[in-house]
Formats: structure tokens, sequence, C-alpha cells
């Protein structure tokens, strides 16, 4: 579905502007799917955006925020929450086993679980810290050899191993390949979330989340038609 002309895509716009576009957005899209407009979790993927864009965007009265990099995630957010305990902070980039540590003390849910060695890592963290975050299962739904994610084909296989681990998997997430039509890959990711149990999934962006609602996204993760444009600092 190609996204309808809003305040999400007017540069004159303000964040609430925008946020209330695409909440809006969302409420239609759920309401095409008889769907409730309350069963979609709106994420502000809020990466290289300063903590001024993310106060911004909680005076609007957004609460779930999502980071890539778990560092940038411990930088911003620690501050934020004492003055917005409610806020939801979600790792929606590559988790690294050397960084589970840090990211089970800082984030709230991980939306990137993805092999064997992670899973353990995740497990044993959870068991001597206490903390259980939900974990969705990233599916590499393209199949594209550069994208974090299991195969589609092994992806059965490795909800029951991180089950028998006794993770705390709630859903999958999945990143269409940019170049492709993205409703066969959210087709695919909530075929495979329903053969296995799982009612939750993670999946459509800012070009795409009224697609991914449509196709049964429960969590949807726009960053730039809520921030804007992102300026990324060169190569070195």
């Amino acid at each position: 579905m190609t996204q309808s002309p809003s305040e999400a895509s007017d540069p004159a716009a303000t964040l609430a502007d925008r946020l209330a576009a695409i909440r809006q957005q969302i409420a239609a899209a759920a309401e095409t799917a008889q769907r409730k407009p309350d069963a979609v979790t709106l994420i502000a993927v809020a990466k290289t955006f300063p903590a001024e864009a993310v106060i911004e965007a909680l005076a609007a009265g957004q609460r779930h925020f999502g980071e890539n990099r778990v560092q940038e995630g411990m930088a911003k957010y620690p501050d934020l929450r004492q003055s917005h305990p409610d806020l939801v902070l979600h790792l929606i980039g590559p988790l690294q086993t050397n960084k589970v540590k840090q990211a089970v003390a800082h984030f709230d849910v991980i939306h990137t679980l993805d092999r064997e060695s992670l899973a353990q890592e995740l497990a044993r963290e959870f068991a001597k810290s206490g903390r259980r975050l939900p974990c969705f299962i990233q599916v590499n739904t393209g199949a594209e050899p550069q994208k974090a994610g299991c195969a589609p084909q092994e992806a059965d296989a490795f909800i029951a191993a991180c089950r028998a681990l006794d993770l705390p998997v709630v859903g999958l997430m999945c990143i269409p390949p940019a170049e492709e039509e993205p409703a066969p890959h959210f087709a695919l990711l909530h075929k495979i979330a329903k053969r296995n149990g799982l009612e939750q999934l993670s999946m459509g962006m800012s070009s795409d989340f009224e697609t991914a609602v449509m196709l049964g996204a429960t969590h949807v993760r726009v960053g730039s038609a809520i921030f804007g444009g992102r300026s990324y600092p060169p190569a070195s």
C-alpha cells in the first residue's frame, strides 16, 4: 500500500503533527483489516537523533522508542526514564553476544534474536540478572546474505530451540528487501508465526507500515516519517 499524503510526509509539519498523522494512518489501515487500532504498537525509531527529538515525541504522547545500537540506547535514555518511567525501549538492530549484558540492563524488548549463540547468551543473562525481556525472532524473509535473521526454512526449528532455553519468545520480526514488494514478506512472516502459535509481528517501517498493519503487524517501526531524514557521518 502506498502511503497516503499526510502530515507524515510534510516537512513543514511539527513532530507532533507527524505522529498524529501516522497514528491516524495506522487506525485507518487497522479498520480496513477489521482490526482494533490499539492492537498495533507504534515504535518511534530515534536512531541517530538526539535526546531532544525523543523529548519532543514524549511530549506528544509517544512512549515506545526503538534504537539500533546498544551504546546509543545506553547514552540517550537513562535520564529520560527518570521523568518518563513508562518509556519502553526496543532494540531493533543486530545484537552482538558481547553486548547482551548491557542490552538486557538498558532495553525492554529485543526484536533481533536470530542465532543459537545469541539465544544461549540471552538465556544465561536472563537467569543471572533476573530480567526477562520479551524477544522477537528475526527472520530473513528475503534470504539476503548481508542481512541478519534466521532463514525462513529454519525458523520453526530455531523457535523450538529458543523455547527449549525458556526464552520469552513473543513473536517474529522481519525487514523485507528494499527493492521488493513488502507484502509477500509480511505474509510469509505471518504464516510462520501462526503455525508456531506466536501472536506478535514486528514488521513495517516508514514506507510500508500501512501494508504491514493490513497483514497483521502488532508492532511497526517508524523513524524518518516521524523524525525526518537522517544524516549519517561519513565513513572513516
